[in-house]
């Protein structure tokens, strides 16, 4: 098997994914590495001769920044780290693409390049997050910030059968996020995608509100791009704000101080818990090639995580396994 890596325009830098990717080649032997970012500093760090048969290196230092608009940077740089990767992809000489840098790009040549898969509307881009009880899936986090009922249909669809193979549930529950939990909550794109659901093949269990989400009694929460990278932020910011002044509130007495060091340990383990950045990259359903998407300040283990989700996502097939449930529309 060998994986695209783009090692540019991550928070960290090239430096940090690329050590990433010599971390992953110690855990997964038989795994080749394309990794597509400025060659001179890629092989200023060392490293040992087994992954130096199995690295291809794609010279580049040009980028598409997260402040520039997608589609207009992916047409005109033909030399960015994504553009390059996301041809080779095409091509067919490679099993898969993560990228640390722009959602944006990433999507756009994703689309532009990779092209969607046969009668999908729209790629949904997911992520993985903790739950009381165990992992959902949360799609679409800003990939698409309109949806019609066909296509919040297809992220279900697709969403149920990568919380099966991934999280290895054989029945997932599967919800919609909207205001209210009961029936006829909601726009009339939400209503309409409600009575739909209801009579596809899976376990759809109506509405859940955004409030519930961590309860751990849904496996798979479907929702628009605009909704769900806001909860994604909204969630990010409220944990830091929460450890933060935990943190604060430890530090300004004595007392509290001699508490920190008590549950220093155990807040370690919440704040890991907490980290979505800690369960890996996610893909992007719906495109014809595997293309996955980190988070921007994922450090060596995030790659690493990232990197092996990606491997066990090819290995099930799971593309192939959305492709024929669109293509044959089953219900």
């Amino acid at each position: 098997m060998k994986i695209i890596v783009d090692l540019l325009g991550s928070d960290k830098g090239a430096e940090t994914i690329f050590k990433g990717v010599i971390e992953t080649s110690k855990l997964l032997k038989d795994l080749a590495f394309v990794v597509i970012g400025p060659k001179e500093i890629i092989e200023n760090i060392d490293i040992d001769d087994d992954l130096k048969n199995r690295l291809e290196i794609i010279d580049t230092k040009e980028y598409i920044l997260n402040t520039e608009e997608p589609t207009f940077a992916v047409r005109k740089k033909k030399e960015s780290s994504i553009v390059l990767g996301m041809k080779y992809l095409d091509k067919g000489n490679a099993d898969g693409l993560i990228s640390f840098g722009s959602t944006g790009a990433v999507l756009v040549s994703g689309l532009l390049i990779a092209k969607r898969m046969d009668n999908v509307e729209r790629p949904a881009l997911t992520i993985t997050l903790p739950t009381n009880k165990d992992k959902m899936i949360l799609l679409d986090i800003g990939a698409n910030i309109e949806c019609t009922v066909e296509i919040l249909k297809q992220f279900a669809i697709m969403g149920n059968i990568y919380a099966k193979e991934t999280l290895n549930k054989e029945n997932p529950r599967v919800a919609l996020l909207n205001i209210g939990s009961e029936n006829g909550k909601g726009t009339k794109i939400l209503k309409e995608t409600y009575s739909i659901l209801e009579s596809e093949d899976m376990n759809f269990v109506g509405n859940i509100e955004s409030r519930d989400i961590f309860n751990g009694d849904v496996d798979v929460v479907v929702c628009d791009g605009f909704h769900g990278n806001v909860l994604l932020k909204t969630i990010e910011g409220s944990v830091k704000f929460i450890l933060d002044n935990m943190k604060k509130s430890l530090m300004s007495s004595l007392i509290g101080k001699i508490g920190g060091l008590l549950i220093k340990t155990p807040m370690k383990k919440l704040k890991k818990t907490l980290d979505y950045k800690e369960y890996g990259a996610c893909p992007m359903l719906g495109l014809k090639k595997v293309v996955f998407k980190g988070h921007g300040s994922s450090d060596e283990k995030a790659v690493v995580s990232g990197i092996v989700s990606m491997v066990d996502y090819i290995k099930k097939d799971i593309n192939l396994k959305i492709e024929e449930k669109i293509e044959r529309g089953e219900k």
